[in-house]
C-alpha cells in the first residue's frame, strides 16, 4: 500500500504539472478558461459526493461564506496562473510557483502566530535571488513573471486559510464549495464587467479540453491527494508537489518546442530554487523528528 500510495502521489503531481500544458493548448482567454474549469469541476465533484459516495453536503451558513471567500482566492490564483501562461509561457508560470514557499514562510507565522524559522529566511533569500536572475535574463516575459508571482501569493494565502478550516466539514465538501464559490465570484465578474457574452464565445475543441482539465486534472487529483493523506505524511506530499514545475517544464519543452526554450540561467535558477525548497523541507522534517523523539522520552 505504501508503494502504491507513492506511485499515486507522483501520478497526481504529474497531472498537476500537465495542467499548465492544457492551459496553453486551450485558446480561450484566462477568464473564460477559469469560468468553465470551475463550473465543470464543481459539477463533477457534486455528482461524485452526492451520488457515488452518497455523502451529505450540508454546511452551516457561516462556514459556507468562509468557503466561498477562500474559493475566490482559488479562482484568482488560477486566473493569474493561466494569464501568466497566456502572456509568456508554461516555463515562466511554473517557475514562479516556487515562490509560494517564500510567501508561506512570511505569511504562516503571522496567521498561526509562530516564530519565523531562520532556515525559511535563508531559503527565502535564495528564492529572491533566483527570481531576480530569471526576471533579468527573461525580461521579455516580465508581465508573465509578475502574474506568476501574484498567482503564487494568492495560492499561498488560499492554502493558509484552507488550513484554518480543515476538519470543520468533510474534505469533499471543502473542495466542492470552494470551487463552486470561486465560480460564483468569476460569474459576478463577468456579469458586472459587461463581458458575460465572452462565455459563449468558445469552440467545441476548447470545451472538450476544459472537460478533461476539470475532471482528470482538477477534481480527480484533489480527491486523490486527500485520500493519500491516510498513507503518507503531509511532509512527503508537500515535498513531492514541489516536483510539479519540473514535470511541467520538461513536458512543455517536448510538446511546444522552441516557444518553451529558455536561457541556461533560467534553468539553473529554477533548479536552485527547487533544491532550496526541498532541502528546507528535509531540514524541517529532521527538526520535527528530533523534537518528537525528545517529547516521547519525557
Amino acid at each position: 500500500m505504501y508503494k502504491s500510495a507513492h506511485f499515486r502521489l507522483h501520478l497526481i503531481v504529474f497531472l498537476w504539472g500537465f495542467t499548465a500544458i492544457l492551459g496553453k493548448l486551450i485558446h480561450a482567454n484566462a477568464e473564460v478558461l477559469v469560468f468553465y474549469r470551475m463550473i465543470f469541476a464543481a459539477t463533477f465533484l457534486y455528482i461524485f459526493i452526492r451520488f457515488i459516495k452518497k455523502d451529505n453536503i450540508k454546511v452551516s451558513r457561516k462556514l459556507l461564506l468562509k468557503l466561498i471567500g477562500i474559493g475566490s482566492l482559488m479562482a484568482f490564483h488560477w486566473l493569474f496562473f493561466f494569464s501568466s501562461i497566456k502572456v509568456s509561457n508554461v516555463s515562466i508560470a511554473l517557475s514562479c510557483l516556487g515562490t509560494s514557499t517564500l510567501f508561506a514562510a512570511l505569511i504562516e507565522p503571522l496567521v498561526f502566530k509562530r516564530k519565523i524559522d531562520l532556515s525559511e529566511i535563508l531559503m527565502g533569500i535564495v528564492i529572491v535571488i533566483c527570481i531576480s536572475l530569471i526576471f533579468k535574463v527573461e525580461f521579455q516575459y516580465k508581465l508573465g513573471i509578475i502574474y506568476g508571482l501574484i498567482c503564487a501569493l494568492l495560492g499561498t494565502i488560499f492554502s493558509v486559510f484552507n488550513g484554518k478550516i480543515y476538519g470543520k466539514t468533510s474534505s469533499g465538501n471543502i473542495i466542492f464549495y470552494e470551487i463552486f464559490g470561486g465560480w460564483v465570484v468569476i460569474s459576478l465578474y463577468f456579469l458586472f464587467s459587461g463581458h458575460i457574452f465572452q462565455v459563449g464565445e468558445i469552440s467545441y475543441r476548447d470545451l472538450a479540453l476544459l472537460t478533461i482539465l476539470a475532471s482528470l486534472f482538477t477534481a480527480f487529483p484533489m480527491f486523490e491527494s486527500v485520500n493519500l493523506m491516510k498513507y503518507i505524511s503531509p511532509f512527503t506530499l508537500i515535498l513531492t508537489v514541489n516536483l510539479e514545475p519540473i514535470y511541467g517544464i520538461i513536458l512543455a519543452f517536448f510538446i511546444f518546442g522552441e516557444s518553451e526554450k529558455m536561457s541556461a540561467i533560467f534553468y539553473i535558477a529554477s533548479l536552485v530554487m527547487i533544491l532550496a525548497i526541498v532541502i528546507n523541507g528535509i531540514i524541517k522534517a529532521r527538526k520535527k523528528s528530533k523534537l518528537e523523539a525528545v517529547e516521547n522520552t519525557l
